[in-house]
């Protein structure tokens, strides 16, 4: 079957969160947040390893709405129910539809950490692929320094399948890094 008739939703919720695809126009907040957050964000992760612009984190929003349609990549932009306000993005990478099975990405932003919003996020996306989407493995990669990223899987029962060894080289090529490999599966 092609991926483009696979029915996804574009939005799902949470006790206090509302997760949903990226839509044009989001690329301000996002980019807000990560202004504010570059520096926890910059050891972890590529596209913070040079702070983008506004209109950059427009285009890369585009440009994930665009991968959402063609179920490709499905990001998902986390906000508070409450208030609106955007605290973090999280989604299904590395997606293999013949399995089927991906992987979850997330990243916080540094003024609402500490809540448990992303590890609620990561929990529904989980409880999502499993029932919704049929999916026989979720899998989480993380950097094993990470401790924060890797609190998330082991909070909500991912088994560690094992830690790759000299796996990556660090985001700011000074090193080799580690890669932990968590799983959900049924």
């Amino acid at each position: 079957m092609n991926p483009i008739l696979i029915e996804v939703k574009t939005s799902l919720e949470t006790e206090r969160l509302t997760l949903r695809m990226p839509q044009p126009g989001d690329g301000k907040v996002v980019n807000e947040a990560i202004q504010t957050s570059i520096d926890e964000l910059r050891p972890w992760l590529g596209f913070a390893r040079v702070t983008p612009t506004p209109e950059e984190t427009e285009v890369n929003t585009r440009e994930a709405h665009i991968k959402f349609l063609k179920r490709e990549n499905l990001r998902y932009l986390v906000f508070l129910k409450e208030t609106g306000e955007f605290v973090g993005s999280t989604g299904f990478h590395n997606i293999d539809w013949d399995v089927p099975k991906l992987e979850i990405g997330y990243w916080m932003a540094t003024f609402q950490s500490g809540h448990g919003y992303m590890t609620e996020a990561v929990q529904k996306l989980t409880q999502y692929a499993h029932q919704g989407l049929g999916c026989r493995r979720v899998e989480i990669q993380c950097d094993r320094e990470n401790e924060r990223s890797r609190a998330i899987p082991e909070r909500l029962g991912y088994v560690l399948e094992g830690t790759l060894k000299n796996d990556d080289l660090s985001i700011d090529g000074k090193h080799i890094t580690d890669t932990c490999i968590y799983s959900s599966t049924i």
